[in-house]
């Protein structure tokens, strides 16, 4: 049969079946989850949800409506799952964890889901049978834009990591219009674009229209009293937000559990109004009704102007007061009483942005439940958990007065009381030192003065974390000392993971294949049993198969680099990669730097790399930030020199591709050899990009920052490359307020030659002085990143690095004990250790 006829068959092959019959078949596929689903079972599920669902005949069948079928069969065993453990949760009545972030990037769900429900193989032939592919049907679907990096790719993998573990834990978030932005490169400069990911709807939602949340803004305070002659305020002339949930079920491994990430959507309390429309005014009209769902449109709208900070903050506001709203909702349907909220729930703040939940919890207790304010506060403390993602002070969110009071005044009063108690607290212990309350304060002096979220955080929580062992000491010593010095009991350490179903089995099927049929699959539930590949990783047959995926995926890389930036690059050169946000700390110019040094050594010294080498880097950097977006486009220039350069022949290459997000990381970590994880000591929280290339065979190199350290532990010494300043050498170098480097910039050749070449025009051409900004950044100030102190060690690594590597054997047995020794960076092992020492919260098998 041709594969016209077939495809042409798609709906009409059992067209003698009665709709019910239709409906029977295709949910015989999932009504029981225990049941062996067949591909003929899947066919039928197929074609009932593209005539009964989709409502196409058999002619206007494409690519993407068989994605939206398969979606919509598989979603069907999700929802029963869910349904039946939601059940499962009652009758033992859970406690349960409320994650709460403004970023989920969980990337695309249809493979994914059907990993995690072992279901692949049968929609892949199901799919065949109907006349497509499934990476055809695959590619169909966008990459869901609810995140921007990292904070966003881990609260998706503890989500996954969750439902694998049969935790009761769920995801609250923003269910984004439009994400951040799609990222495109003209003449080397970003571009950003709408990244209107829900263009056609997303099948993974299910819309809850019969649970939406009322969310008050803006209004006044009017100050009265009630019967007793108590203050009692009373917040007026509010304009109210409709939060509308969607929830997107999270299928744990083997579908035993799905949990579900509740994203709100922002709506208008009124369509437009009625009476302004009839006078003529349609677009006054209809005013409101726009400005209020622009809460939910874009992911972090800018904040260089106040309209801007305004809806940012509104944006925080929203998530708090619909996730608390939804989360005490269902609290009291589960029939608890108020008084047991912190025993049946935690809540755990993913970075500063939800902080404002502290405050609302403790307006809906003494507000509505009147609860007297020592027993809300303690109730409060118990149930919230913060976790840290940065020790960079001016990334510590912090909010006016002023807008506070515009936008939110009751809570105002609310974050002055907390306050006021905090700090006569503080007095009687600490009496002589003022200054140091001074400093742990909410309220921070200044015209105008801010709130302190961190502040709030911290105090509003039993527990504070930090994501690495290192980002955690620095923290305590560095970041908030005298917090810890006043509840050092609140401090401990979770260091980030990532999800092995995502990151390997789904990514990297090559890979997991080889390591299932070697050592079994107990891996995917148990990333520790890649302990087993340490012996036989040196045997020379495995050698040559690991050795073979990775060539397959680095020649896959290449014809997507060819599709997306019309480069050519070798898959037998060394895949040297570093894809992460763009950002000064975390050092895309050092890498840069050490490319051009790379080029002027072939170029003017005749000398040649030890190993052709291909760098390949992507990142996106926010629209706002000015030098970021100039690092962009001195990569592409440099790029365009460096494989345009007639004496280079082949031995480097340079390539930026565009747009980066989880399916393009999805496509180049299988592919990557030598992973750049190079920021400022002392910088980077944690970092989880660096985790997942370590699982997919790459050797790190990098600074001894973030999880690198842990990694250095893990992996050993001799397989990972370290160079740079520590931390401490850091903290030393700034303390000394000296320019260090133009010191370096006078006195070594190497970097200086690299320096005159950006501050001359040989990258800018046609735009002469573009780069000077750079150069003044990193030689005539004082550069709080240290690339150039960092730049000659790091030149040498790299040298190293490319030495090593000519010797093949060598190179595979570090890449193999890279995997075999990842185990540690499980997010199964990190959800663990929150639920055992921060939730106290048992799965629910």
């Amino acid at each position: 049969m041709s594969k016209h006829t077939r495809k042409s068959s798609l709906i009409e092959d059992r067209g003698q079946q009665t709709p019910q019959e239709l409906i029977d078949k295709s949910h015989s596929v999932i009504k029981n989850p225990d049941t062996e689903i067949s591909i003929e079972m899947a066919i039928d599920s197929i074609r009932y949800h593209l005539k009964y669902s989709l409502g196409l005949d058999t002619d206007s069948v494409k690519p993407k409506h068989v994605f939206q079928a398969v979606a919509l069969s598989v979603r069907e065993g999700m929802i029963d799952r869910l349904l039946a453990t939601e059940k499962r949760y009652q009758v033992a009545r859970a406690k349960r964890i409320h994650y709460l972030s403004m970023e989920f990037l969980v990337g695309r769900s249809l493979i994914n889901n059907l990993y995690n429900l072992n279901l692949h193989h049968v929609y892949e032939k199901a799919i065949d049978q109907l006349g497509f592919k499934l990476e055809d049907i695959e590619n169909e679907e966008p990459d869901a834009a609810l995140g921007n990096g990292g904070l966003g790719r881990l609260a998706a993998c503890f989500l996954d990591s969750m439902a694998s573990l049969s935790i009761p834990g769920f995801g609250y978030g923003i269910n984004y219009e439009f994400g951040l932005f799609k990222q495109k490169l003209d003449n080397g400069y970003q571009q950003e674009m709408p990244d209107n990911w829900q263009r056609e709807k997303t099948p993974w939602q299910i819309e809850r229209c019969d649970e939406m949340i009322l969310v008050p803004v803006y209004g006044s305070i009017q100050h009265e009293s009630d019967r007793q002659g108590e203050y009692n305020p009373m917040w007026l002339d509010w304009q109210l937000i409709i939060g509308v949930p969607n929830d997107m079920p999270i299928v744990g491994y083997t579908g035993n559990s799905v949990n579900y990430l509740r994203l709100f959507s922002a709506r208008s309390s009124s369509e437009f109004n009625m009476k302004i429309f009839n006078q003529g005014d349609y677009f006054k009209a209809v005013n409101q009704k726009i400005t209020t769902e622009t809460v939910s449109k874009i992911l972090y709208p800018s904040d260089s102007f106040e309209r801007g900070r305004e809806l940012r903050l509104i944006q925080e506001y929203f998530l708090v007061a619909c996730s608390l709203r939804d989360i005490l909702r269902q609290h009291e349907k589960h029939g608890f009483a108020i008084e047991d909220f912190p025993k049946q729930n935690a809540i755990q703040l993913n970075d500063t942005h939800p902080a404002l939940a502290v405050v609302e919890l403790m307006r809906i207790l003494v507000d509505e439940y009147e609860i007297v304010w020592d027993i809300a506060w303690k109730m409060t403390v118990e149930t919230f958990g913060y976790t840290n993602h940065t020790l960079l002070p001016e990334a510590l969110e912090k909010w006016s007065i002023p807008l506070l009071e515009k936008v939110i005044p009751r809570h105002l009063q609310l974050i002055y009381e907390i306050n006021k108690r905090f700090v006569a607290n503080l007095s009687k212990k600490w009496p002589q030192q003022r200054e140091k309350i001074k400093k742990m304060e909410l309220v921070e002096d200044g015209e105008p003065k801010h709130v302190r979220m961190a502040n709030l955080a911290i105090m509003g929580s039993h527990s504070v974390n930090g994501v690495a062992k290192l980002h955690s000491e620095l923290i305590k010593k560095n970041l908030i000392p005298d917090f810890y010095a006043l509840w050092p009991e609140k401090f401990n350490n979770k260091t980030n993971g990532i999800t092995q179903r995502r990151w390997l089995l789904n990514c990297n099927p090559g890979l997991a294949n080889l390591i299932t049929e070697t050592i079994g699959d107990d891996w995917i539930h148990d990333l520790s049993f890649l302990k087993k590949l340490e012996t036989i990783g040196v045997d020379s047959s495995f050698q040559q198969q690991f050795n073979a995926v990775k060539k397959a995926n680095k020649t896959k890389l290449c014809t997507l680099v060819e599709n997306e930036s019309h480069l050519i690059i070798d898959p037998d050169s060394l895949f040297d990669v570093q894809i992460k946000r763009i950002h000064e700390y975390k050092r895309q110019l050092l890498n840069i730097l050490n490319v051009i040094h790379q080029y002027f050594m072939i170029v003017e010294d005749g000398k040649n790399l030890p190993w052709p080498k291909t760098y390949i880097f992507a990142g996106k950097a926010a629209p706002g930030y000015d030098i970021a977006k100039l690092i962009i486009k001195l990569i592409n220039s440099v790029a365009d020199v460096v494989n345009n350069e007639p004496l280079i022949r082949d031995q480097l290459k340079v390539v930026f591709i565009p747009d980066y997000r989880v399916t393009l990381a999805e496509n180049i970590i299988p592919a990557t050899e030598l992973s750049e994880q190079i920021s400022t000591a002392g910088k980077e929280a944690s970092g989880t990009g660096n985790m997942k290339f370590i699982l997919n065979g790459a050797v790190t190199i990098g600074t001894l920052d973030g999880a690198n350290i842990e990694i250095r532990d893990e992996v050993g010494e001799e397989n990972i490359y370290i160079f740079g300043h520590t931390s401490e050498q850091i903290q030393q170098m700034l303390g000394k307020q000296r320019n260090i480097s133009l010191e370096i910039y006078n006195t070594n050749r190497n970097i200086k030659r690299v320096m005159d070449a950006i501050k001359s025009d040989l990258f800018c051409t046609k735009e002469p002085g573009l780069f000077k900004p750079i150069f003044e950044k990193l030689v005539s100030q004082i550069d709080q990143y240290f690339h150039l102190a960092d730049l000659d060690s790091y030149i040498n690594i790299q040298e190293k690095a490319s030495d090593d590597y000519k010797n093949r054997e060598q190179w595979t047995n570090k890449s193999i004990l890279n995997v075999a020794r990842s185990g540690y960076f499980s997010s199964d092992r990190t959800i663990m250790e929150y639920a055992k020492e921060i939730w106290d919260v048992k799965p629910v098998k």
